[in-house]
């Protein structure tokens, strides 16, 4: 696992990496956390929502990151609100490890929707 100079999420949060902004409207959010386009999308809206913070998997979050793992579903309901997906739905996954397909190790919420999402996944 990267660390957090190291992690590809970290940089891309700190304007680093370039990335499409996905605009959570805010600030309090905005302050801890960062949104952006998914570079390989499964939906027509796929946005990841990051923690400025650097935190490697759901398994290491701790109780003081409550409010952290709160902001995320706040801000992904947010964005969905913006892009009138909470009449049809909407989708929020977090994976944690590799084995339930967490490709980068830094927590994580996928924002999906825009189409009929099957169940199960995977």
């Amino acid at each position: 696992m990267a660390a957090s100079g190291q992690c590809l999420f970290c940089r891309i949060a700190a304007g680093q990496i370039p990335s499409k902004t996905v605009a959570i409207g805010d600030p309090d959010l905005d302050r801890a956390l960062y949104a952006f386009e998914d570079i390989q999308p499964r939906a027509p809206h796929h946005v990841l929502v990051v923690p400025r913070e650097h935190i490697a998997t759901l398994n290491d979050l701790k109780q003081d990151h409550a409010l952290l793992a709160g902001q995320l579903v706040l801000a992904a309901r947010a964005i969905a609100a913006a892009r009138g997906l909470s009449g049809p739905g909407y989708r929020l996954v977090l994976n944690c490890n590799a084995d339930a397909g967490q490709s980068v190790f830094h927590v994580h919420l996928h924002l999906l929707g825009g189409r009929v999402l099957g169940w199960p996944p995977g």
